[in-house]
């Protein structure tokens, strides 16, 4: 969160919206969730 501008941008975004530190995270988490699953479902 302190180093990639694309997340940077996200946290900013996310924090004008009103979310907490804590929900910013999870959604983060998720995201990379959605993004790593189908490699792992393929073999990759």
């Amino acid at each position: 969160m302190s180093a990639h501008p694309a997340t940077r941008a996200y946290v900013q975004r996310r924090t004008a919206e009103g979310l907490s530190k804590k929900e910013i995270i999870r959604c983060l988490k998720r995201y990379v969730a959605r993004e790593v699953y189908p490699c792992l479902r393929s073999g990759a």
